[in-house]
């Protein structure tokens, strides 16, 4: 018998956890949405549908397959996708991945303090990389779970400064065409439409196994289909306003590293700092677990081995994050992992398509 329930506390538990997941350094800092989207001007925008529409599919997707599959690990969803050979790989880079992204946490945070309070970016990135390593390795998850409830803060604040930078300067909108293209932007790929296919892509290798488990939890496909769109559409709202804060503004952000933080500190400076620390605590609770998924695949949690494990990749991975700008590592490590999650959407959708075919037959 097939199940229609819908507890709507569920539902917004699996939006709030789908947003929460790709909140990191790249989006509250402003940096990722800035080289996808706003360098391109209002294409740019067009991005952001884009990639609502692709979330949508790829959210529902994961979170439904998981659902009907209940897999026994959240990564077998590559395999289900791809086939056992091609799964096993993705199965290995996302993993892979994750740890590239760590850098890109350990280079926000100390992009972030370096440029609200003056401290080294070394100091930022070790600080970081240490509080990261002592809670993996501890176990101190409570900290991270109280903390963890940052996720929507940020995407809150994010918003209300998207919205404040658009009325404070609607000129900058209205001129954003003429200037964009006299600014020497970094940008995520060679024109719009391919930016944002790598975003997905990025985003993809991080969601997959992830909304897999959560879907295996769900009370019906409905429930977790339902999830999976709102998170979708408030994700992708959040980009949106961000982007066209920034492009109102693109004079002041260009070549900022925390874009973000030059439109909090045009309101006003005590927002400027409240809201770096937000970002910081939002960095914390991404950096912890990208950690601990690295460490306890090679190591079993709590021996003395997952104990040097994380102490050495926390110390690779600030020695890496913090020897490239933190603007250059967003642009190099999810840009590359973005066309390998491309090919992973080719992947579902001929998997899609083979399914309902044989459905049909």
């Amino acid at each position: 018998m097939v199940s229609n329930t819908v507890s709507m506390k569920k539902v917004i538990s699996f939006a709030g956890s789908f947003i929460a997941f790709l909140i990191g350094s790249g989006f509250a800092t402003g940096q990722e949405v800035m080289q996808y989207f706003s360098s391109y001007g209002f294409k740019g925008i067009a991005g952001v549908v884009v990639i609502f529409l692709l979330f949508l599919y790829v959210g529902v997707s994961f979170i439904t397959t998981g659902y009907e599959h209940k897999f026994p690990k959240g990564s077998d969803i590559f395999e289900y996708y791809c086939g056992k050979k091609i799964g096993k790989f993705y199965d290995y880079f996302s993993i892979v991945f994750i740890y590239m992204s760590f850098f890109v946490m350990i280079a926000g945070a100390g992009a972030t303090l370096n440029q609200q309070y003056g401290i080294s970016n070394s100091v930022g990135g070790i600080i970081m990389a240490v509080l990261a390593a002592v809670t993996v390795v501890f176990g101190l998850g409570k900290i991270v779970d109280i903390i963890g409830k940052i996720g929507p803060v940020i995407v809150v604040m994010s918003i209300v400064l998207g919205f404040v930078a658009i009325f404070q300067n609607i000129d900058g909108l209205r001129r954003a065409s003429e200037i964009i293209p006299k600014l020497n932007l970094m940008k995520a790929s060679t024109n719009w439409l391919y930016a944002a296919g790598s975003y997905v892509g990025f985003c993809m290798l991080w969601l997959a196994a992830f909304m897999s488990s959560m879907g295996a939890s769900a009370n019906s496909k409905k429930e977790a289909a339902m999830g999976a769109v709102f998170g979708a559409a408030a994700f992708s709202a959040a980009v949106l306003i961000v982007a066209l804060g920034l492009i109102a503004n693109i004079e002041k952000v260009a070549g900022s590293q925390i874009p973000s933080l030059v439109i909090a500190s045009g309101i006003h400076p005590s927002v400027a700092i409240v809201y770096s620390l937000t970002v910081v605590a939002g960095i914390y609770t991404t950096a912890v677990p990208l950690l601990w998924t690295v460490s306890v695949r090679i190591a079993q949690e709590k021996t003395v081995k997952f104990k040097t494990v994380t102490a050495i990749l926390a110390v690779i991975g600030a020695i890496i994050g913090l020897k490239v700008p933190f603007d250059r590592l967003v642009n190099i490590v999810y840009v590359i992992n973005g066309y390998v999650g491309i090919f992973l959407l080719i992947m579902m959708v001929i998997t899609s398509v083979k399914n309902r075919y044989q459905f049909k037959k």
